[in-house]
């Protein structure tokens, strides 16, 4: 069943690669025509991204008691990141991947969704942090709309939301299992007129509400500990915005600091609110405006976005391909192993 799940992942893979592929045909077309050590550090970089990823999500697993290496995190990072964009799952495909990992290595399932939720979080702060920085930038050169006032609003509620429903089960199971039970009953309401049963339990809204809880409670002994992913996770918005110069400099088009966190934040806001996976379609139309409205010539915004796209996207589709199938193999080759306890000193 198992492998039949992941033929079926990896054929919306190819059907997606497939129905994109006049798209993808026009950005190896311009990425050969940049600067090939410039395209080449891009792609660098855009690997760093990934092992950076596995270091927060090591440093929030250790914290909760779970050993597992970087390389390991790394993969299970990016095969997530590749099920979320082929599969309309909202997250969920994504969150499989780990969960799935953590079953055959004998890992909490709570503990892992917590991870997730940090991880996510992390992400969010640290995505906060430079948009408020683009924001400057857009007020100075008087740039800022209400459509990138509305998206920041969302990412805003979004983050706190997330921020508070992390410190209602670090203080109360029960209060957690309600907001939770709530929001399986908003769902299920939403969607009975169409599945016509109920579609998330509310009494597992409860029991992993507890589940969440128990290991929540560890979290706040050591606060200062959860500034390291969280810098780690800036550290990872920073080499975005290093694979955002790498394209100005492969079509050598002059920039500013200001030009690159305010292309970065804008396309990387509408990527996050877009309805859909990974901003496809939006973010390749809000970029170049973006750019363009911060001086860069239209056309020249277009082969940037073009350039950025591709190795911020299409690279990581294909290696989240090749991520998800080397998870099936170790799955097929190694059986499943104890938890190995341990954490981080005090």
């Amino acid at each position: 069943m198992r492998k039949f799940i992941l033929i079926i992942v990896l054929f919306f893979g190819a059907a997606f690669v497939y129905l994109s592929f006049g798209e993808l045909q026009i950005i190896l077309q311009t990425l050969r025509q940049g600067n090939f050590w410039f395209i080449l550090i891009a792609l660098v970089i855009q690997l760093g991204w990934y092992v950076i990823a596995g270091l927060i999500f090591r440093f929030i697993y250790l914290l909760l008691g779970i050993d597992e290496t970087i390389y390991q995190l790394s993969l299970l990072v990016a095969a997530a990141n590749f099920v979320n964009i082929v599969t309309p799952s909202a997250g969920m495909g994504g969150m499989a991947v780990f969960i799935s990992n953590a079953n055959r290595r004998g890992y909490s399932r709570g503990k892992i969704t917590i991870a997730s939720m940090l991880s996510l979080l992390f992400d969010y702060v640290a995505f906060l942090i430079v948009l408020a920085l683009a924001w400057i930038v857009l007020i100075r050169r008087n740039d800022l709309n209400a459509s990138q006032i509305a998206a920041s609003t969302i990412i805003l509620i979004i983050a706190v939301s997330l921020g508070f429903l992390m410190w209602l089960g670090s203080r109360s199971a029960v209060a957690l299992g309600n907001v939770l039970a709530q929001m399986a009953r908003m769902v299920n309401r939403i969607v009975y007129p169409v599945l016509h049963r109920e579609y998330l339990s509310e009494t597992r809204a409860h029991q992993f509400a507890h589940e969440m809880a128990k290991d929540l409670r560890s979290l706040p002994e050591r606060p200062r500990s959860l500034a390291v992913p969280l810098l780690y996770a800036f550290a990872n918005k920073c080499l975005m915005m290093l694979i955002l110069v790498s394209a100005f400099l492969a079509f050598q088009v002059p920039f500013s600091a200001g030009t690159i966190i305010g292309g970065f934040a804008i396309s990387y806001l509408f990527l996050i609110v877009s309805p859909t996976p990974s901003g496809i379609g939006i973010v390749e139309g809000v970029m170049p405006l973006a750019l363009s409205s911060l001086g860069v010539p239209w056309s020249q915004a277009v082969l940037i976005t073009l350039a950025y796209r591709g190795i911020t996207f299409w690279i990581p589709l294909a290696i989240g391909a090749l991520a998800l199938r080397l998870l099936e193999r170790q799955r097929l080759a190694v059986p499943k192993t104890e938890v190995k306890e341990h954490s981080l000193p005090d």
